[in-house]
């Protein structure tokens, strides 16, 4: 198969945080990896590392071959990224936003006219085209970096919780873009906290947790790791993050609470 990402030994931290500690795995094209993980567990971090936006301390990541602390820029014409943050050019329209891009990508103008005036109908936006960022609500900016991200036809998608304040529909639409994605040979990255959706979308999974890859696979091979038959994809998560107990405690506590 071929590998559209491949992260070896990669180690990053910040100060004495070790925030991605030999973290190793790999993303084939044509299929949906999610990477799961508690809160501050590194997922960000290593995504970040990626797409050469932060320099890893040691170890490796490539897409499609490119290395991506030596060509980050070769990298960036590669993928389509949604990050978790929400940064955008709030004082532009959406047109000017996705203008800009185009430029900067060197994209013709005109197909970045059509393909994105084609998303912003099934994503029902077009009535916020000329409007300022400023003035969107979070779902709506979420469908503007979907559309940013998806503009150039990248061969990967890295989407960093990328379900954030979506309405139903978008949510849908939003996993059938994923799919189609797959289907035509292309490869994605998907970090999500919404298990239903990482159980129906993915096919493999990765958790990690305080920095360190702790299970990677299919459903049914996380099953048999945690020896979970038949387990749900969250059952699976808390079990091999080691927190029922965490839960099973603050459910008591919530009960008692209430009861009084």
């Amino acid at each position: 198969m071929t590998e559209a990402v491949r992260i070896k030994n990669l180690v990053k931290s910040f100060g004495d945080l070790v925030a991605v500690n030999d973290v190793t795995f790999e993303v084939h094209a044509g299929e949906v990896f999610a990477l799961l993980g508690p809160n501050g567990a590194g997922k960000t971090t290593a995504l970040k590392v990626l797409m050469g936006l932060l320099d890893a301390d040691s170890g490796s990541a490539e897409v499609y071959g490119t290395d991506s602390s030596a060509d980050p820029v070769g990298v960036k014409k590669l993928v389509g990224y949604v990050p978790e943050e929400r940064n955008l050019y709030e004082s532009l329209t959406p047109r000017e936003l996705f203008e800009f891009i185009g430029s900067i990508r060197e994209l013709p103008s005109d197909m970045v006219s059509r393909r994105v005036s084609e998303m912003a109908k099934a994503l029902d936006f077009t009535q916020y085209y000329d409007s300022m960022i400023v003035t969107l609500s979070h779902g709506n900016k979420q469908k503007i970096l979907l559309m940013a991200a998806l503009m150039h036809t990248p061969k990967l998608l890295i989407l960093d919780e990328p379900f954030s304040g979506l309405d139903v529909l978008t949510t849908r639409i939003m996993k059938d873009i994923v799919k189609i994605h797959t289907e035509q040979g292309g490869a994605v990255l998907l970090s999500t906290h919404i298990m239903e959706v990482a159980e129906g979308l993915c096919h493999r999974v990765g958790i990690i947790d305080e920095g360190k890859l702790i299970a990677s696979g299919s459903l049914e091979e996380l099953r048999v790791q945690a020896e979970q038959e038949g387990a749900t994809l969250e059952k699976l998560f808390l079990k091999l993050t080691e927190q029922e107990d965490e839960v099973r405690e603050g459910v008591d506590a919530l009960r008692g609470a209430l009861a009084e």
